[in-house]
C-alpha cells in the first residue's frame, strides 16, 4: 500500500523563502550596463519579501515584493512572464497556497488563497500550530543569582524589583526551552516551606525545593579544594609581588592573609573566553561564592549531555559580580557553556518597593478592580484563585513585556488601579481568553437545548465562508506563525554572538498576547458569532467557531509559557 505524506503545516519563512527563490531564479551578480563596468548586485532572498500584517494592506495582499526590490533583478522593475508563472504556480512542503499576483505602484503583491488556507490550519484543530517547528535536545542551566544566599537565603521583603524581574524572566525563558525540548533545570534549590518559595509560588512559579535541614556541604568541600587546586589560584608570593609598592593594597592583603584567591582574568584571556569585564582581576573566594559555585555543580549534575549550558539571569546591577562567579566556577574545572542574560532595571518614581509590596499592592489593586466591576459576586475561593491568577499576570506583563536589556518603570501610586479593562497587558489577555470559554459554554449550552447541532468534522465544512477581514488576520498574523515565535528562544541561545551575553527577545510572547487579544477584541465585538439556528447560517458558525477554538487553543499555548492557567470565567 502506497504511503500517503501527511501534509506540512503552513510556514510564513517556508513561503517567504520559496517566493524568493521563484522571483530570483538561479541569478548571480552580473555586469551592469547601466553602471558602466559595475556589477548589478543582486539582493539576498530574504529580503525580497515581506509579510504584511497591517488590516489596511492585508485588505489587498498578503506578501509585498516593493518596487526598490524589483529593479536591482529586472530592468525597469518589470517582471518577465515567465517569472511571474513561476511565482503564481508555487506551491511545496510549507508553502502557503497563492491565489494571485499583481505588479502595482509599490511592488508586486501576492494574495494568497485565504479559504485553502483556513481549510490546512483548521480542519485537523490547528494542533501543529501550537507547537515549535521542530524539537531540540540539550540541557540548560537557567541561574538566578538574585535566589542564591548573600550569606542568608533571600525573602520576598529583601528581594528588590530589579531582582523579582530576573526571576519572573528564568520563569518564561525556561518554560520556552521546555517546549522547545530542552532539559531545563533551575538554580538555586531553595528550603521547601520558607517565605520566599511561598512567595514564588503565589506568582505560580515552581522552583526547585529541597528539605530544609537540607545541605550542599559535600558539593561545597570538592568545589573548595578544585579552587585551592586551580591553575589560577593566586600564591602567596605572586600577591606579595604584585603589591609591594602599594600601602594602601598592602594593608588590604594584610587583612586577606591566609584567603583563597583566584586570578579571574587569566581565566578567561587564557581560555580565550569573550565579553568578560577586563577589570575583574583577582578575587577572595568567600563561602557565599562556594555554596553558589556548588549549587550550579548541582543543578548539571543530572545533565544528560556532556556538556550544558548556564544561562545566568542577572539584574545589570548584579552582573559583574555574576562574571566573577562564572569565572570562578570556570576555574574550578567547569567546562559548561556560560552565558549572561542581562536585564535592565525596574524604576518606580515616586517610591520605593520591595517584591513583597509591590505583589501586595498589586492584588489589592486588582481585588478593589473586581469588587468595583463585579459587586458582592467577588468572594469565596473561586474568586480568591482568580484574583490571584490575575494578578500574577499584571506583573508579569508588566515586567516582561519590555526588551529585558530596557528598563522598566512601573506606577505604583496607591490611590491607582489596575483596569480591568482597556488593551494595557495581563488583565485586558485573560479578560479576551475568559470571553473565548464563555463563547463556547454560550454554544454548548445551545447544543443542550436543541438549538444547534454538534459542530461537524473539519472535512465538512466549507471555509470560503470566512471572508470577514479580521479572520484573516488572526489566522495569518497569529496563528500561523506561532510556531516559528517559539523557536526563537533556543535559536538565540545557539548563536554565536562572540561574547558572554546572550540577548532573548523575551518580550515578543506578551506584546503577541497583548496584540492577539486587540485584533480579537475588536473582531468578537463586531460579528456575532453564535447567530439565529438556521440550518443555511450554520456552515458560517461552525468555520468561525472552528477559528476561535483554535485561538483559544493559542491562548493556552501562549499563556503556558509564560507559567498562566487560563481564566475560563469573569
Amino acid at each position: 500500500m502506497e504511503n500517503i505524506e501527511e501534509p506540512s503545516p503552513l510556514r510564513i519563512t517556508t513561503t517567504v523563502r520559496a517566493l524568493s527563490s521563484a522571483l530570483r531564479g538561479k541569478r548571480e551578480n552580473v555586469p551592469d550596463p547601466r553602471q558602466g563596468n559595475g556589477t548589478r548586485i543582486f539582493p539576498e532572498p530574504e529580503k525580497l519579501w515581506f509579510k504584511e500584517s497591517s488590516a489596511k494592506n492585508l485588505r489587498n495582499r498578503d506578501f509585498l515584493s516593493p518596487t526598490t526590490m524589483l529593479n536591482t533583478l529586472y530592468a525597469d522593475g518589470q517582471v518577465p512572464p515567465a517569472v511571474m508563472s513561476r511565482v503564481l504556480s508555487l506551491h511545496g512542503s510549507g508553502v502557503l497556497p497563492i491565489a494571485s499576483g499583481e505588479v502595482m505602484g509599490e511592488g508586486l503583491r501576492m494574495r494568497v488563497d485565504r479559504a485553502a488556507a483556513f481549510r490546512a490550519v483548521l480542519t485537523d484543530g490547528a494542533t501543529e500550530y501550537l507547537k515549535p517547528t521542530s524539537k531540540r535536545q540539550g540541557c540548560v542551566v537557567l541561574n538566578c543569582p538574585a535566589l542564591h544566599h548573600k550569606p542568608n537565603i533571600p525573602t520576598p521583603d529583601s528581594l528588590t524589583l530589579g531582582q523579582l524581574r530576573t526571576v519572573l524572566l528564568a520563569d518564561h525563558i525556561g518554560a520556552l526551552l521546555k517546549r522547545q525540548g530542552f532539559t531545563v533545570s533551575f538554580c538555586p534549590t531553595l528550603p521547601e516551606g520558607s517565605n520566599i518559595i511561598t512567595f514564588l509560588r503565589a506568582l505560580g512559579i515552581d522552583w526547585p525545593t529541597a528539605p530544609a535541614n537540607w545541605t550542599n556541604e559535600e558539593r561545597e568541600e570538592k568545589i573548595q579544594d578544585s579552587l585551592v587546586n586551580s591553575p589560577y589560584r593566586e600564591m602567596e608570593t605572586e600577591r606579595g609581588r604584585r603589591t609591594s609598592g602599594g600601602g594602601g593594597r598592602k594593608a588590604e592583603e594584610g587583612e586577606n592573609e591566609g584567603a583563597l584567591r583566584v586570578n579571574l582574568k587569566r581565566v578567561f584571556q587564557e581560555e580565550g573566553l569573550l565579553g568578560y569585564d577586563p577589570s575583574l582581576g583577582t578575587c577572595t573566594v568567600h563561602r557565599d561564592s562556594v555554596s553558589h559555585l556548588a549549587q550550579l555543580d548541582l543543578a548539571t549534575a543530572d545533565c544528560t549531555v556532556a556538556t550544558a549550558t548556564a544561562l545566568h539571569v542577572t539584574s545589570c546591577q548584579d552582573e559583574f559580580r555574576q562574571q566573577q562567579m562564572a569565572m570562578l566556577w570556570r576555574a574550578s574545572g567547569a567546562t559548561h557553556v556560560q552565558r549572561h542574560l542581562v536585564c535592565g532595571p525596574v524604576k518606580t518614581p515616586g517610591s520605593h518597593l520591595t517584591a513583597a509590596q509591590y505583589l501586595q499592592l498589586r492584588r489589592g489593586q486588582m481585588k478593589e478592580a473586581s469588587e468595583m466591576k463585579y459587586g458582592d459576586q467577588v468572594e469565596g475561593q473561586t474568586w480568591d484563585d482568580i484574583i490571584r491568577v490575575m494578578t500574577s499576570a499584571t506583573v508579569r506583563f508588566e515586567l516582561l513585556s519590555t526588551v529585558h536589556t530596557s528598563p522598566v518603570t512601573l506606577d505604583v501610586q496607591r490611590e491607582g488601579s489596575v483596569s480591568t479593562k482597556g488593551p494595557r497587558g495581563g488583565v485586558f489577555v485573560m479578560y479576551n481568553c475568559a470571553r473565548l470559554h464563555t463563547l463556547f459554554d454560550s454554544y454548548e449550552r445551545g447544543v443542550e437545548k436543541g438549538l444547534y447541532p454538534e459542530i461537524p468534522e473539519g472535512s465538512q465544512l466549507d471555509f470560503s465562508a470566512l471572508k470577514e477581514e479580521g479572520e484573516w488576520l488572526l489566522l495569518f498574523n497569529y496563528l500561523i506563525p506561532f510556531s516559528e515565535l517559539l523557536d526563537q528562544s533556543g535559536q538565540a541561545l545557539d548563536s554565536d554572538s562572540g561574547g558572554a551575553r546572550v540577548n532573548i527577545k523575551t518580550e515578543q510572547i506578551c506584546k503577541f498576547l497583548v496584540s492577539l487579544s486587540k485584533d480579537f477584541s475588536s473582531y468578537y465585538n463586531r460579528v456575532h458569532v453564535l447567530g439565529e439556528p438556521l440550518p443555511h447560517l450554520f456552515n458560517q458558525m461552525f468555520c468561525r467557531l472552528y477559528l476561535l477554538r483554535a485561538l483559544r487553543e493559542l491562548y493556552h499555548s501562549a499563556l503556558d509559557t509564560l507559567t498562566l492557567p487560563p481564566i475560563r470565567q469573569l
